[in-house]
């Protein structure tokens, strides 16, 4: 490798974890508007898994070879023409829309970047897009008051456990519905913990009595089981059922509806001052982004998995 290359994974075709490699690549230089990063943490996400299956083809097509990832936390490089406000040496963290920070260096649009504040680790901070962000706009899509009793499904997971957060500090009633070992943080962040599986409606109904608002993180058929509960469609909000969405009139606000830089500056800051936990469940080198994406795979995991370049 030379200065003039880097480390990136790619693949070549759609598949499953058998297709990631890390290859050696041009390294990009900024364009007007736009950021070298060097990238020291970049969270992975199932969405990503869903596209290079090929699953979401009809709606986010890849080309080949692609790159992947769009969450991102690192120190500014070079800035291209016309950039304020960031500088070489600069801490920060952000987000690309060009599958393209499961890299060593990542070009982003100056646009698309907050400062870095130094109480927010690296590992946290490369998290907030895709999952932050989602998190925020689903609890807002459901329009959560004091007083309210909210489900949410996968309350442990990368969203959810932001999600269940962001929902108890709203006022509400947050049922999690995640397995026995998450059951204690769950509790510890001030969520009532129901396990899923079969007779989920019983016991859903024996801790809370009703239920105003469900977001749905895992798909499944939460959907229908969020409206034999009785919940509007409009309070049912699922980032994973488009199925569900055309069928029922619910609502899958998501990450395109929260990505804004005010949003990813405001989970910085509840963050920074300790009123919001951003769960790491792993720590992988960039070598290892099979291993990465297999242990996000099982959908077992508490909070995020982040890659180190």
């Amino acid at each position: 490798m030379t200065a003039r290359t880097m480390r990136a994974v790619r693949f070549d075709a759609y598949g499953g974890i058998e297709v990631l490699r890390v290859a050696e690549v041009e390294r990009p230089a900024p364009g007007p508007g736009q950021v070298l990063v060097k990238v020291v943490a970049a969270a992975i996400n199932p969405g990503e898994a869903a596209i290079r299956l090929g699953v979401l083809h009809d709606r986010w097509p890849a080309t080949f070879p692609s790159g992947q990832g769009s969450d991102l936390a690192g120190v500014v490089i070079a800035t291209g023409d016309g950039v304020e406000g960031f500088a070489a040496g600069d801490e920060v963290f952000g987000f690309t829309h060009n599958r393209a920070s499961h890299a060593e260096y990542v070009v982003v649009e100056a646009a698309a970047l907050v400062r870095r504040p130094p109480e927010v680790p690296w590992e946290q901070a490369a998290s907030l897009h895709v999952a932050g962000t989602t998190a925020y706009a689903e609890v807002r899509a459901v329009g959560l008051r004091p007083g309210d009793t909210v489900v949410i499904a996968g309350a442990a997971g990368g969203v959810g456990t932001i999600a269940t957060q962001l929902a108890v500090a709203a006022g509400a009633t947050v049922i999690g519905l995640a397995s026995e070992p998450n059951h204690r943080w769950l509790r510890e962040h001030g969520a009532v913990p129901v396990a899923y599986g079969a007779g989920v409606a019983e016991r859903i109904k024996a801790a809370a009595g009703h239920v105003d608002a469900f977001i749905d993180n895992f798909g499944g058929g939460y959907v229908e089981l969020a409206l034999e509960l009785g919940v509007r469609p409009d309070r049912i909000n699922t980032v994973i059922d488009f199925a569900a969405v055309e069928r029922h009139g619910v609502k899958f606000d998501g990450n395109a509806e929260g990505a804004t830089t005010e949003v990813l500056a405001e989970l910085a800051g509840l963050v920074g001052a300790g009123r919001l936990e951003i769960p790491i469940a792993a720590a992988y080198p960039l070598d290892r982004v099979q291993d990465a994406f297999r242990e996000l795979e099982q959908r077992h995991t508490r909070g995020k998995i982040v890659l180190r370049p």
